[in-house]
Order: C-alpha cells, then sequence, then structure tokens
C-alpha cells in the first residue's frame, strides 16, 4: 500500500533540482515520440502495489506500447524523494500518496503540476476497535492515536477542521502495522483502507473512521509532471492516460486475472491479498466522479478547497499556491472521450 508521505525535506529539493540538471535532456523527445517510442518513467513515492495495478496491467496487455510509450515504474521508499526527481527532469511522471504534497512542492517553487487522480477520495483512516470506537472526529479527544510521522498533517488537518484543540489529543508516532492498537498501546492507528494485509489482523470488529468523512476532502495518488513536460509533450501525456485509463478499466472487468498479472510484476506480493485489495481500490479509482467523467478525473473545487484549509493551517511557509499553478486540466479535457469508454 502507499502510506501518506507529504514531503518533509524540501530543503534539500532546490539542491536536488540543480544536481538533476533542470533542462531540456532529462525530457522527452517530441521527435522520439513521433518516430513510434516515447518514454515515460513514473515515480512512486512507495513500492509498487496494488495501488498501481492499472498501469501493471496496462504495461502487461501492451497498452502502453500500442501508444507509442515504452514505460517503466520506479519504485520509491523512505530515502527516495519522487518529487525531485521528477522536478529535475530526471523522469517524466511522478505519483505520490496525497494531493497535499504536490501543493506544498508548488509552494516551495518545483515546476510541477498534477494532471490527473488516481483515487476520487483519500483512503486514509482512523481504524478503531468496537470495544472503544471512534466512530467521528469529536471521538478523538482524550484518545492516543498512533500515527506515522509523515502523517502528523493529516491528523492536525482533521483536528483543526473539527475544531478539536491539539492538546486533547495524545500523538504517538509508531509504525505501519496494527500491533499498538490489538496491544492497547494507542486507542486508534491510521492507515489506508486499500492496506487490506494489515487490516486482517484487526479481525471483523474493526471500526472506521476516513478522513474524508472526517471532512478533510483531499485526493490521494495524484499523477504530476514539470511544466515543460506537459507544456511541450502533450501528446505524450494524453497516450499515457489513455493507456492508463484503458488499463483501470481493464481490471474493473478482469479482477482475477489483474491480480495475477500484478503478482507477475511483483512475485513479493501475495496473490491472495491483493485479489482483495483490487475490489477496495477499484471503488476510489473509478467511484465518484470518475463513474461519469472517466478514470483519473478530478474536480478543480476539491484541489480550491484543500489550498485554502492548508493555508488556514499556515502550512505553506514560502507562498499560497494558486489553483492553476497546482493542477492543468488540459490532459483530463483532451482525452475525455477515451477515458470515458469503458474497456
Amino acid at each position: 500500500m502507499a502510506h501518506v508521505c507529504d514531503p518533509g525535506r524540501r530543503s534539500l529539493l532546490k539542491t536536488s533540482l540543480v544536481a538533476g540538471g533542470l533542462s531540456a535532456g532529462g525530457f522527452l523527445s517530441i521527435d522520439a515520440f513521433a518516430q513510434g517510442k516515447a518514454k515515460i518513467n513514473m515515480q512512486l513515492g512507495w513500492i509498487p502495489s496494488v495501488n498501481q495495478i492499472g498501469e501493471v496491467v496496462a504495461k502487461r496487455l501492451g497498452f502502453y506500447e500500442q501508444e507509442g510509450i515504452d514505460f517503466a515504474i520506479q519504485p520509491g521508499g523512505p530515502n527516495i524523494d519522487g518529487v525531485a526527481i521528477v522536478a529535475s527532469g530526471r523522469y517524466e511522471v511522478g505519483q505520490v500518496s496525497s494531493s497535499p504534497s504536490v501543493m506544498l512542492a508548488v509552494s516551495q517553487g518545483l515546476p510541477i503540476k498534477c494532471f490527473a487522480v488516481g483515487a476520487q477520495k483519500h483512503p486514509f483512516t482512523f481504524f478503531s476497535l468496537a470495544k472503544n470506537p471512534v466512530k467521528k472526529p469529536q471521538d478523538l479527544v482524550g484518545k492516543k492515536v498512533g500515527i506515522p510521522s509523515t502523517a502528523a498533517i493529516l491528523v492536525r488537518a482533521l483536528l483543526a477542521k473539527n475544531k478539536i484543540a491539539e492538546k486533547d489529543v495524545t500523538i504517538v508516532t509508531v509504525g505501519s502495522d496494527m500491533a499498538p492498537l490489538l496491544t492497547g498501546q494507542v486507542d486508534v492507528v491510521t492507515g489506508w483502507l486499500t492496506s487490506t494485509t494489515a487490516l486482517k489482523a484487526l479481525g471483523p470488529g474493526r471500526v472506521d473512521l476516513t478522513l474524508w468523512d472526517g471532512g478533510v476532502q483531499l485526493y490521494a495518488l495524484p499523477y504530476y509532471a514539470t511544466h515543460a513536460t506537459l507544456e511541450k509533450q502533450p501528446k505524450v501525456i494524453e497516450a499515457f492516460m489513455r493507456a492508463t485509463s484503458r488499463g483501470w478499466h481493464h481490471v474493473k472487468a478482469n479482477r482475477d486475472e489483474a491480480a495475477d498479472l500484478l503478482v507477475k510484476e511483483y512475485p513479493n506480493l501475495k496473490r491472495e491479498d491483493e485479489r482483495a485489495a483490487i475490489d477496495v481500490m477499484l471503488e476510489y479509482a473509478l467511484g465518484g466522479m470518475a463513474q461519469t467523467q472517466g478514470w483519473g478525473t478530478m474536480d478543480p473545487a476539491v484541489w480550491q478547497s484543500q489550498i485554502s484549509m492548508y493555508s488556514e493551517l499556515g502550512q505553506f511557509t514560502a507562498k499560497t499556491p494558486k489553483l492553476e499553478d497546482v493542477i492543468s486540466l488540459d490532459p483530463l479535457k483532451a482525452t475525455a472521450a477515451a477515458r470515458t469508454k469503458v474497456a
């Protein structure tokens, strides 16, 4: 699963951009695309999982190749700053776990924009047990909440949105497993609803409070690229989106096959768990607005609400970015007909 990872090392980014050489050398060649093949490396902020099943299926079934794209997924990890890598021009497309990562990067002057989202709602969730349930944000008062350090800004946003003083909630830094909740070290743990393997440990008595239902409506799995790539290589991005959308629709119609293809691509994954996760992930990828406007769609009003909320929380230390600096709707508009077709 993808863990929430808002940027915490932005002081290194300017240096990374210089080292990476923000020049034409890192970008796609229009001529190369016209001649039949354009390279797209998609940089992740985590180890690949069910979150990328649409891309994996599209790759394995040749959808990218049919669009003239040589596609590869570049895994991320705790020591990899994917946003800096893409912003430097080293790779062409990136995906982060949460939309605030894009907003915060833009506010620091990085030349990137989001052009699609992989999940229509953020799966980040507060998990508790039936014997001590947290069903609404106010139930967090007086509770010990276990979170990974990178999720602190999401918790702060939920508390602020619901007018809960931070001093009234005890935050405990934990890992990604559910053990602290089961052993009573904390009353609540956080994670993604798509993380079916980890959630199995909590059993059927689990109580869920999603970030979205708590009033903090963020997008998950946003795709982004540099200004230069979006402006100079629009046809390449559009081809990428058509193939990716086709992959996600194929997953929806062929879930067992998709699970097989995923574990072939990444043998470290457990098929049974990933197959269960597919059903959950599809609700996020193809639900909501995507049902009528196609995979990848996003609402500018949701983005503006996010920007305003994070500005009110004082998270933009440099400047509050404008909506048009954070997102580009052009690729979505150009591929609207292709993305709304069910493969």
